[in-house]
C-alpha cells in the first residue's frame, strides 16, 4: 500500500497536543467534599462507567487519526511490463555452385557456409528466416519461417548438383527479394552468400540490388573464398584437388550492399565467416517494445467509513452513557 499524498500523514502530529490537553485537563478536574469520615466509602470503588470514561476522546483521537489517512489517499499498486517483440525477415541466398567445393574451407566452402548459417538461424528466435539457393538457376528452398527445425532440416539437404551449375547471383538476389516484398516487418534482411561472379542468369546483380532497394530490403553479401590459390577436387567426391585462383567479383558485391544500405564482408576461412555472421548478428537486433502498467485502486473508503462508525459511536456515548451533567 501507497499513498497519493503521503504529505497529509504529517497532520498525524497534532494529535499530540490533542492528547496533553486531555491529560492536563484530568489532571485539573478534582471535586473537593467536606465529610466527618470516610469510612462509608471504605468498600466503595470506581464504577464501570469511571474505569471507561477514556473511551470516547479515544475514538475521537482514532476518528481523526483515520480522516488524515483518508485525506492522504491509500492506494493499492500493480505494476507489469507489457512486451511486444518484432522480428526481422531474413533471407539467406546461399550459393551452390561447384567452385562452393573448394576446400581452402573446412571441409568444403558450402559445408562451412551451411554449418555457420545453422548456428546463425538457431540463434534468431523471434525471427522469420527463409532459404534461397542458387548455381545457374535459383529456387526458394524454404519460405519464410519460424519453424526453425523444419529450416535446418532443409538447410541439411542442400547440396552441389541440386541445379545446373553456373553463378547467377543476380537471380538468386532477385528471388531472395521476391520472397520479401510483400514482407510486413520493419526490417528486412537478405545475406548473400557466394564464392564467384555473376555469370549466368537473365538479371543483373545491380538491378536486383536496386529491386531490394525499392523494397527497402538490406543486403549483406559475403565473399567467400582463400585470397590467391584455392585446392578444389578434381572430380566430385575425389581426394585429388588441382589449385584454381578464386573469381570473386568484389566489386560487385560492395556496389550491392552500398545500394541497398548493407555491407560486404570477405570470408577468407571458417573462423572469418563465423564472426561476420556474429557481426550481423549483432547489427540486425529485433526489436523490443515494452511499456510498464501501473493500475492503482483507491483504498480510502474503508477508513473513511470507519472513521464516520468511530464518529457516531462516540456522539452516541457521550450522550447516553458517560454523559455529563455541568
Amino acid at each position: 500500500m501507497e499513498f497519493a499524498h503521503p504529505k497529509y500523514l504529517f497532520l498525524l502530529l497534532l494529535l499530540i497536543p490533542l492528547i496533553v490537553w486531555y491529560i492536563v485537563k484530568l489532571s485539573n478536574m478534582q471535586a473537593n467534599y467536606k465529610l466527618s469520615s470516610t469510612k462509608a466509602f471504605d468498600r466503595v470503588g470506581p464504577t464501570w462507567r469511571v474505569t471507561l470514561r477514556h473511551i470516547p476522546f479515544l475514538l475521537r483521537v482514532l476518528s481523526i487519526g483515520l480522516i488524515v489517512v483518508v485525506l492522504a489517499r491509500p492506494q493499492s499498486t500493480t505494476t507489469y511490463d507489457k512486451s511486444k517483440t518484432e522480428g526481422i525477415d531474413i533471407v539467406i541466398a546461399l550459393d551452390i555452385s561447384s567452385t562452393m567445393l573448394a576446400m581452402d574451407f573446412q571441409p568444403n566452402r558450402l559445408e562451412a557456409a551451411k554449418n555457420v548459417a545453422a548456428e546463425f538461424i538457431s540463434a534468431r528466435e523471434n525471427d522469420r528466416i527463409g532459404l534461397v539457393v542458387f548455381a545457374g538457376e535459383s529456387f526458394t528452398q524454404c519460405p519464410l519461417t519460424t519453424d526453425r527445425q523444419v529450416l535446418l532440416n532443409l538447410l541439411h539437404e542442400v547440396d552441389f548438383g541440386m541445379i545446373q551449375d553456373a553463378t547467377a547471383i543476380g537471380m538468386g538476389l532477385a528471388n531472395s527479394v521476391n520472397r520479401l516484398k510483400d514482407s510486413k516487418a520493419k526490417s528486412k534482411v537478405i545475406i548473400l552468400l557466394t564464392d564467384g561472379s555473376n555469370n549466368w542468369g537473365q538479371i543483373a546483380p545491380l538491378t536486383a540490388a536496386e529491386l531490394a532497394k525499392e523494397y527497402g530490403i538490406r543486403v549483406y553479401t559475403i565473399g567467400v573464398g582463400k585470397r590467391g590459390l584455392a585446392p578444389f577436387p578434381v572430380a566430385i567426391g575425389s581426394s585429388i584437388t588441382r589449385m584454381m585462383q578464386a573469381d570473386i567479383d568484389e566489386k560487385t558485391l560492395s556496389q550491392i550492399a552500398t545500394i541497398t544500405g548493407g555491407k560486404y564482408f570477405r570470408a577468407t576461412d571458417n573462423n572469418s565467416l563465423k564472426s561476420i555472421y556474429e557481426e550481423i548478428d549483432s547489427m540486425e537486433k529485433y526489436i523490443i517494445n515494452t511499456n510498464q502498467v501501473t493500475r492503482r485502486k483507491e483504498l480510502f473508503v474503508p477508513f473513511a467509513l470507519l472513521a464516520l462508525g468511530l464518529i457516531v459511536v462516540e456522539l452516541v456515548l457521550r450522550r447516553t452513557v458517560f454523559r455529563s451533567i455541568p
